[in-house]
């Protein structure tokens, strides 16, 4: 049992990390909804396109050196300053980068639109790096109240800017200065909020201890990174712009639940796992129970999302956008385990094997790379489900060294959450088959979310009553 302490940190953070992520995809899922009723799917496309540049230059800017932050125990303001000016000096570079490939990248799409698009783009790589070190400490802290009123406060101001370019018909620009402003309203208001400011100077022993520890997060976060975003530069390269903004959009809805709870249970959890550490009969609990409480909500809405995809899509973004709808069903498959790899691989950065981390994720990104090259010929709907089967390859692999290191491995986590996804999906197959009663869009939506409300919650109460009271805890307190 964690202690009375530990157990309010871990609540507060859950709280105020799921207000700071839901509020602010919230707001912004509704100004990408005003966005994509207004702009083409072209438009997305075209954005989609640089995505991975962008992806790339943020890994570099971060480096694990956040995370090597958070973790460290006997931080000292040095390793603080050394984070920050080392950040800066990334950032800077990777603009000039950015900067140079711009119209390489612009020959290689055919799209000279992209020149411009990038260099501006890439102004936010610069903003962000000047505020690694600001919201690491917030984290540190398990203070993400400050953090969630930063983000919602951006996402507001740049959703609102991008809405009114786009109602000024600057077309795809809408989007990018609606990213660029994103980022310089964070950076000032973590400026405005947080105390810190850099004390001394850069330190190489303070270096050498963060980059030993993040240069490994670094590769790490760079493969997976380059990978996630391969989808689009192949499907840019190989089929149009609106399809690849078909494509986006699709994996936008399906990583709305999955990737935001991920998130909100990695910037938690990775603080407290690590305050228990050394701790392992409590490290075991509550790494099972974490698992757990993230399948219990991610599973339902990726099942429940995969089975009211059409008429969502029709009523939310048009029918404009109806062929992103069967992409959107197939990736709800893959995504749903999402949360237990993210979970897993966090366990490897708490025990500080940062080593094994970066081999698992080599591993995993040559199978997947494999099995999409095998799918690109047979079209994107064939390459939807190869994320599904690389992502239960990728769950098996995952959890190897978990076995190994706490001794709660495969078998034992499938024994935890396979009730669940029986739950989840015997909800799915209810509400697939009650919306179809229906011809009416609306009606098929809102009888699919009474439904799956219902079926899932009444099976919780027979097949998972631990998870469901857990559940009913948190929000008491």
């Amino acid at each position: 049992m964690v202690t009375d302490s530990l157990k309010q940190k871990t609540t507060k953070g859950l709280f105020w990390s799921s207000v700071e992520r839901f509020s602010n995809q919230g707001v912004s899922f509704i100004f990408s909804i005003i966005l994509a009723r207004i702009l083409a799917p072209s438009d997305f496309g075209i954005v989609a396109m640089i995505g991975i540049f962008f992806a790339v230059a943020q890994s570099f800017v971060d480096s694990g050196f956040s995370n090597a932050l958070v973790r460290k125990t006997d931080r000292r303001e040095e390793d603080l300053s050394t984070c920050f000016y080392f950040n800066i000096g990334v950032g800077i570079i990777a603009y000039i980068v950015l900067f140079l490939i711009a119209p390489l990248v612009a020959n290689f799409y055919n799209q000279p639109i992209l020149s411009p698009i990038i260099r501006i783009t890439g102004l936010g790589v610069v903003l962000n790096s000047l505020c690694v070190v600001q919201q690491a400490l917030f984290t540190i802290r398990i203070d993400f109240k400050s953090q969630a009123k930063v983000t919602l406060s951006a996402t507001i101001i740049s959703g609102i800017v991008g809405v009114v370019l786009a109602y000024l018909e600057y077309g795809v620009w809408a989007l990018v200065w609606q990213g660029v402003v994103m980022s310089l309203v964070r950076m000032g208001l973590l400026w405005l909020m947080s105390k810190w400011r850099p004390k001394t100077g850069f330190s190489k022993d303070s270096f050498h201890y963060l980059f030993g520890y993040g240069s490994k997060l670094l590769a790490s976060g760079l493969l997976d990174t380059i990978y996630n975003n391969i989808y689009p530069i192949v499907i840019g390269k190989f089929y149009s712009p609106a399809q690849l903004g078909n494509y986006s959009r699709a994996l936008s809805f399906a990583q709305l639940p999955s990737s935001n709870i991920t998130s909100i249970l990695q910037r938690v959890t990775f603080p407290v796992l690590s305050s228990i550490q050394d701790d392992l009969p409590r490290l075991q609990i509550n790494y099972r129970r974490l698992l757990k409480l993230s399948a219990f909500i991610v599973f339902p809405l990726m099942m429940g999302l995969a089975a009211v995809a059409f008429p969502l899509i029709r009523v939310v973004l048009t029918p404009k956008w109806e062929g992103c709808s069967l992409y959107l069903q197939i990736i709800c498959f893959a995504l749903m385990w999402y949360p237990i790899h993210a979970i897993n691989l966090n366990l490897l950065q708490v025990k500080g094997r940062s080593d094994l981390f970066l081999r698992l994720e080599i591993i995993k990104k040559i199978v997947g790379v494999c099995i999409m090259c095998i799918t690109i010929p047979l079209g994107i709907t064939a390459m939807c489900i190869g994320m599904v089967v690389s992502s239960l390859i990728s769950l098996f692999i995952n959890t190897h060294y978990t076995g190994k290191l706490i001794y709660v491995g495969y078998i034992k986590q499938m024994r935890d959450l396979l009730p669940i996804f029986i739950n989840s999906l015997i909800m799915g197959g209810i509400v697939y088959l009650c919306i179809q009663i229906s011809d009416n869009d609306i009606v098929q939506l809102s009888l699919g979310i009474v439904v799956g409300l219902i079926s899932y919650i009444g099976g919780a109460s027979m097949i998972t009553r631990s998870e469901l009271k857990e559940y009913r805890n948190l929000l008491k307190r």
